[in-house]
C-alpha cells in the first residue's frame, strides 16, 4: 500500500501545503506545452522524446494505480495561454513546460487557476521563484543566478585575483552579474569594474574593463555576446582571460577573429546525458539530434507520477502537495518527525517499490538531485564546463555544481 506523502509548507494559500484531499478521476493525464518556433524549434523534439520515454517506463511499471498514464496530444505554439486552456479542457492533471521564461506566466495563470500542477524543464528567470502561482509551479531547471558561484570559481581557478564583470543590459545580465560580483567577493577576489552594455554597443564597456587591468573578465550576455567578445578581443581581453556565462556560450568559429577565444571557459546548465539515456531517447525518436532539456523533461514527468503515487491521487492539487517531499526537498520539522525514512530512487519503479515498502521516495534523476524548495525551485544546479580552442569552438572539459541561490 502506498503512503500518502505530503509536500513542504509553502506560503499561505499555497498548493504546497501539508495535505490535499483526493479529488482525481483515477486517470493520470500529463500534458506538454511546447512553445519553441523558428530558430528555437529544435528544442521541442528532445522534450517530446523524453516525455514519451518517461511515460513508457511508468506504464511498464504498472502505471498509476494500475491504469496507464496518458500523455495528451501535443501542439506547438508560442501562445502558451491557449495551449494551457486546451490542456485544461483535456483534463490534464499536470503540465510539463513551457520552455521560454517570458511565456511561463501566461501558462501558469491558466493552469494554477484550474488547479493543475506545472513543472517547467527549462525556465530560468529568477523572478519566477516568487511568481504567484498558488504553489502549483515547479521547475527542474535552475534559476539563472545559480551559475554565479561557478563563474566566479572558474575565474579563481584560472588564477584570477581581480575581476571585471561585463554584462548586457536587461534582467538576465543585471541579475547574474550582481550575483557574480557577490560570489567573487565571497571567494576573496576583488571586483574592479562592472560595466553594462547594449547589444551591438560594447566598445565602451570593453574599454572600462581594460582600464582596470583585471586578471579575468566574466562576460554575462546573450544576444550581444559575439559583439562583446569581439570588442573585448580588440581591447586585449580575450582568450584565457574570458569566462562566459551560459547565455554567451556558442559555436563561434570563424564568426570571431582568429584565436579570440583560445583558452576561454564557459558553462551550460545541466548534465551531459549518459550513453544509456541517449540510446533510450533515440529509440523513441530515431531522428533525434539534440538532447537539450531532455533530462529535465524526463525527470519532471517521473516526479509527477511519483507524486501522484505517493498521494494516491492524480489530481493536480495532490501532485503539487507531494512534489517537494518525493523530490527529496526539506519538509517542515513537524512533518519530518512524522514521515518515514527516505529512500533514494532513480526510476519510477524504484520509487513505487519504496512506497510499497513503507519508505519515503527521494527521486534523483537524469538531471541530478532535484530537492524542490518551498518556491518549487531545485536546490542544486549542475553545469557543464566548456573550454575553447584556437578555432573558437568549445569542448566539454568538466562539470560543476552550485546552490540554486547562486552561492
Amino acid at each position: 500500500m502506498a503512503l500518502a506523502l505530503t509536500g513542504c509548507l509553502g506560503p499561505a494559500g499555497s498548493a504546497r501545503l501539508a495535505s490535499a484531499d483526493a479529488s482525481g478521476d483515477g486517470t493520470l493525464r500529463i500534458g506538454l506545452i511546447l512553445d519553441n518556433t523558428g530558430r528555437q524549434n529544435f528544442l521541442n523534439a528532445p522534450q517530446l522524446a523524453a516525455a514519451k520515454l518517461a511515460i513508457k517506463e511508468i506504464n511498464a511499471a504498472g502505471g498509476h494505480k494500475g491504469k496507464p498514464v496518458e500523455l495528451l496530444p501535443e501542439t506547438i505554439s508560442t501562445d502558451t495561454a491557449a495551449q494551457a486552456k486546451a490542456l485544461v479542457a483535456a483534463k490534464a492533471d499536470v503540465v510539463i513546460g513551457p520552455t521560454d521564461s517570458s511565456r511561463a506566466p501566461a501558462a501558469i495563470d491558466v493552469l494554477a487557476n484550474a488547479k493543475v500542477a506545472v513543472i517547467s524543464p527549462a525556465n530560468a528567470a529568477g523572478a519566477l521563484s516568487n511568481y504567484k502561482s498558488g504553489g502549483y509551479y515547479f521547475r527542474t531547471a535552475a534559476a539563472d543566478i545559480a551559475q554565479a558561484s561557478v563563474l566566479a570559481k572558474l575565474a579563481k581557478d584560472g588564477g584570477a585575483r581581480t575581476l571585471a564583470v561585463v554584462h548586457e543590459e536587461g534582467g538576465y545580465g543585471k541579475d547574474v552579474a550582481a550575483a557574480v560580483v557577490g560570489a567573487a567577493k565571497q571567494s576573496g577576489m576583488e571586483v574592479l569594474a562592472d560595466p553594462e552594455f547594449t547589444p551591438g554597443q560594447a566598445q565602451q564597456a570593453a574599454a572600462a574593463a581594460k582600464a582596470v587591468n583585471p586578471d579575468a573578465v566574466v562576460l554575462v550576455s546573450r544576444d550581444g555576446a559575439q559583439g562583446a567578445i569581439a570588442e573585448l578581443n580588440n581591447a586585449g581581453l580575450a582568450g584565457k582571460k574570458l569566462v562566459l556565462s551560459d547565455g554567451a556560450v556558442s559555436r563561434y568559429g570563424t564568426g570571431l577573429g582568429a584565436r579570440a577565444l583560445d583558452g576561454a571557459r564557459g558553462i551550460l546548465p545541466g548534465v551531459f546525458p549518459s550513453a544509456a539515456f541517449q540510446a533510450d531517447l533515440v529509440a523513441v525518436d530515431p531522428g533525434l539530434k539534440d538532447m537539450v532539456f531532455a533530462a529535465e523533461t524526463y525527470d519532471a514527468v517521473i516526479l509527477a507520477a511519483v507524486a501522484a503515487a505517493a498521494a494516491e491521487d492524480d489530481a493536480g492539487t495532490s501532485i503539487a502537495a507531494s512534489l517537494v517531499t518525493v523530490s527529496g526537498g526539506a519538509a517542515q520539522a513537524a512533518q519530518q518527525a512524522s514521515q518515514p525514512a527516505s529512500k533514494t530512487c532513480t526510476s519510477y519503479k524504484d520509487c513505487v517499490d519504496a512506497l510499497r515498502a513503507g519508505q519515503r521516495p527521494d527521486y534523483d534523476g537524469q538531471s541530478g538531485r532535484i530537492n524542490f524548495n518551498s518556491h518549487g525551485d531545485i536546490t542544486e544546479a549542475n553545469y557543464m564546463v566548456y573550454t575553447y580552442g584556437e578555432d573558437n569552438l568549445a569542448t566539454m572539459t568538466g562539470t560543476e555544481a552550485a546552490s540554486s541561490s547562486g552561492g
